[in-house]
């Protein structure tokens, strides 16, 4: 029995009472959810993809099980609601052939008879569930729910083992310098939107922390967070990671795999180190970029998806782009907004709170150690080229061997204990007059506890050629 445009009303006055129960599916997934509704009937077929359209859904509407593998050969989709009795290729053997596809599409299927046998029979065949004709609107959406659902978490739990950051608490930037704070002030301004974020600056300078954060202040908080670092994978390998792989599409694809840009819908991919991408990858990643659609490989199917891209790199990418090793039009795309991370060198004055941070971290199960002051002052003097990375990696270290209680400057390296030796940025001949001013400004500065007047007594120099000197070192502390 089919439901004609005179039984349509009293199903509908239902679904708009239930409606208000629900989010709006565009909150709920961050897009329309893309359904194919396939009847052989034309009034019932246009009526329910009239109503699905106004219950917030994405309707493509076919006529017969070809047209409908037609579409998902083209095309993802979420839901397909099939109708069980079609003449030529009916319900069951089209979706038997829609499981063939290896899709992660759930299917739906309608019945008129509504017997035992018939739902057995579609369930078997991997029908998410069955709905009998005619269907009440509420009935069918709060299925179409479940369905959505249950295809989602199939999508994040596919590669959420390997690749996606389990966040456990906030992420949190340290420090009190005027750079940290300008930097925070501007995290939360484009953490909310979604735009694209490029976020540059030296290697171990928190670029991840940061992506991290933006992701934990956005909207998009209680989605994936997936990571992938552009430099450790292969051309082929990084394709697959991105944008799956079909069963059969190279030497060892066994099986079909579904790409970190699937896995990250709704959520965020933060691509790290993308000036490591080859030009080849890059005209890849600039289609999806743009039109938000992925192909894996080996697979002509086109799939939608809804994922923020924030990206990282400690190259000069527009150094890159003059010597032909990045695409313009994709630099130009990813260069929505920028955030430039400072060095540790630029940021003297948190060295003590990172050391405090980290020790606080380090000895959470022993004594905490404590730093002496002339220890102090031999790192506030070290160039730290490696960044907040390489300060971290040292008090793990000192924690560890350091006997006793406190840490002086005989526990610390050799190499920060004779920067000027070791350095590779300042050593031999390369010593200048400038390097060891500004060093020595910097550790009475520290002495000082930052009062400028007693720096410039101490140093037996002018207030006035303190502050000259600090501009041209570009010390903003």
């Amino acid at each position: 029995m089919r439901l004609c445009k005179a039984k349509a009303s009293p199903y509908i006055a239902k679904y708009f009472i239930i409606k208000n129960h629900f989010e709006n599916y565009d909150n709920f997934m961050g897009k329309k959810p893309t359904i194919i509704f396939t009847d052989d009937e034309d009034t019932f077929r246009n009526i329910m993809a009239k109503e699905l359209s106004r219950m917030g859904y994405k309707v493509t509407c076919c006529a017969s099980g070809a047209e409908t593998l037609k579409n998902m050969q083209e095309r993802d989709f979420d839901v397909v609601i099939l109708d069980i009795t079609m003449p030529g290729m009916d319900g069951i053997e089209t979706l038997r052939k829609i499981k063939d596809l290896e899709s992660t599409t759930e299917v739906i299927i309608l019945t008129g008879q509504g017997t035992i046998e018939n739902a057995v029979q579609a369930i078997k065949s991997g029908a998410y569930d069955y709905l009998t004709k005619p269907c009440r609107l509420h009935e069918l959406d709060v299925l179409l729910q479940k369905a959505l659902e249950k295809r989602q978490l199939q999508r994040e739990n596919a590669h959420l083992k390997r690749l996606v950051k389990d966040a456990q608490g906030t992420s949190i930037m340290v420090g009190n310098s005027i750079a940290i704070n300008a930097l925070y002030k501007m995290i939360h301004k484009v953490a909310p939107s979604d735009a694209i974020v490029l976020i540059q600056g030296e290697s171990g300078t928190g670029k991840e922390l940061i992506a991290q954060i933006i992701h934990q202040l956005s909207t998009r908080a209680h989605k994936p967070f997936v990571v992938v670092n552009c430099a450790t994978l292969q051309e082929t390998l990084l394709e697959s990671e991105l944008f799956g792989h079909i069963k059969g599409a190279f030497t060892g694809a066994t099986e079909s795999r579904i790409g970190l840009f699937e896995v990250a819908d709704g959520g965020t991919l933060f691509l790290d180190e993308i000036g490591e991408l080859t030009v080849n990858t890059q005209a890849k990643l600039l289609r999806v970029v743009q039109s938000g659609e992925v192909r894996r490989v080996g697979d002509n199917r086109i799939i939608t998806v809804d994922t923020r891209i924030l990206a990282a790199t400690n190259k000069n990418l527009v150094l890159e782009v003059k010597n032909g090793k990045f695409r313009e039009d994709l630099y130009f795309r990813l260069n929505v907004i920028t955030l430039s991370l400072p060095s540790l060198r630029e940021r003297q004055e948190d060295i003590p709170i990172l050391i405090d941070h980290f020790l606080d971290n380090f000895c959470q199960n022993t004594q905490k150690k404590k730093l002496l002051p002339e220890a102090m002052s031999v790192m506030m003097q070290y160039p730290w080229p490696g960044n907040i990375r390489e300060l971290k990696n040292t008090l793990e270290r000192l924690v560890v061997l350091t006997e006793g209680d406190t840490i002086s400057p005989e526990d610390l390296p050799d190499n920060i204990r004779n920067p000027l030796l070791t350095s590779g940025e300042i050593k031999g001949a390369e010593i200048t007059l400038s390097d060891i001013e500004k060093k020595h400004i910097l550790k009475v500065l520290h002495e000082k506890q930052g009062n400028k007047t007693l720096t410039a007594e101490a140093l037996g120099i002018s207030l006035k050629t303190l502050y000259n000197k600090l501009k041209a070192y570009h010390i903003d502390r």
